[in-house]
């Protein structure tokens, strides 16, 4: 192939050109710091994963009073933050599914004692250490970087009391219509089975009012 040719080097999570100290990199610089900075931010006792427990109680973190004034959460509790605060929840599950990604070629060390605050803590602290490598050697860092954007997304919106994202009904070409969000990092069609990622499920074309109801 000729030089001149060659493919411009990007990054794979912002697309945008890399310039010349970053080449050689999956990710920007930029991007990097910023899923530093989202995983930095879920953890510890001020971290969002923390927060969480607090916002079991229906009602709390919305601006308004809780339902209960007792330390105790009152029943029924709310089941999404509930989930993102369990084992195999969205945030320790792929944290430690990560880890695991990485022990296997040697840059990681998996530890599952302790307290589940205590897991995270140490997911969180050992992907910390090992990012520099994984910018410039795992070739799945962009996927690594946009699940932390998830779960950082997931754990903000409860701790500041915004609602979730709205889901937009999109259209796949074999005609199933898929409710995403900007937030959705990927889905499977139940249609076909396509598997998109979150770049190629958000160019599909909104569906029809009448496809959509």
């Amino acid at each position: 192939m000729n030089l001149a040719e060659a493919p411009e080097p990007r990054c794979t999570i912002c697309t945008r050109a890399l310039y010349a100290d970053e080449i050689g990199r999956y990710a920007c610089h930029p991007c990097a710091r910023r899923c530093d900075e989202q995983l930095l931010e879920l953890a510890g006792p001020r971290g969002l994963y923390a927060k969480l427990g607090s916002r079991l109680a229906p009602g709390s973190g919305s601006g308004g009073p809780a339902v209960s004034g007792s330390r105790t959460a009152p029943v029924p509790l709310r089941l999404d933050v509930l989930n993102l605060l369990t084992a195999g929840g969205p945030v320790l599950g792929p944290l430690e599914t990560w880890v695991r990604d990485w022990e296997a070629r040697g840059r990681a060390e998996l530890n599952e004692a302790g307290t589940l605050q205590q897991r995270v803590n140490h997911a969180v602290s050992t992907l910390r250490f090992n990012l520099e490598w994984a910018v410039a050697n795992h070739e799945a860092f962009d996927e690594f970087a946009r699940e932390i954007h998830l779960m950082h997304r997931q754990c903000a919106v409860p701790v500041a009391g915004e609602r979730p994202p709205r889901a937009i009904p999109v259209t796949c070409p074999c005609g199933a219509v898929l409710r995403v969000t900007l937030d959705t990092p990927k889905v499977s069609c139940y249609g076909c089975h396509t598997q998109y990622g979150h770049s190629e499920v958000l160019r599909l074309p909104v569906a029809e009012r009448r496809a959509a109801a």
